[in-house]
């Protein structure tokens, strides 16, 4: 689905400029919500492909816009254990997000309700960056750079 993926990667940038990193993942996020709903009613090869096509959509740029905005307030002093954090983080979301459809899917006997059971982990992601001051995290960024001797870094 890279053939998705890239151009919508692209419209995410877009859109980003438009209206904001925060907002656009914000928007990405919510397309998994929608997919991941729509998931319980699938029932044919053809939805399948065209649940693929919007998971590719978003992914993409969802992913992008995510370390960009993580990047912006990341001092740059600072940025190997950021994002070293940051990889670990992604690390477990790959961990609970199977494990939570497992599960369900288990105890229900049904993939259906498992894939229902992923909206809630979209919706806590949501509400945690609804709760994120991006401008107060750029300053705080810039400001350990400057304390760091990096006064290249604050533009």
């Amino acid at each position: 689905m890279q053939f998705v993926a890239a151009p919508f990667s692209i419209l995410f940038g877009w859109l980003s400029k438009k209206i904001g990193n925060k907002s656009t993942i914000l928007i990405g996020l919510g397309i998994y919500t929608v997919v991941a709903a729509y998931g319980y009613f699938v029932s044919g090869t053809l939805e399948f492909w065209i649940l693929g096509f919007v998971v590719a959509m978003a992914q993409g740029g969802s992913q992008a816009l995510s370390r960009s905005l993580y990047a912006s307030m990341s001092p740059k002093a600072k940025s190997a254990e950021f994002f070293g954090f940051y990889d670990v983080s992604s690390k477990f979301a790959g961990i609970i997000g199977p494990t939570v459809f497992g599960l369900v899917g288990a105890s229900m006997g049904s993939s259906r309700y498992a894939i229902l059971a992923l909206i809630p982990l979209f919706v806590i992601g949501g509400i945690l960056l609804m709760a994120v001051d991006v401008k107060q995290g750029v300053a705080v960024a810039k400001a350990e750079d400057v304390a760091m001797g990096l006064r290249q870094a604050v533009h």
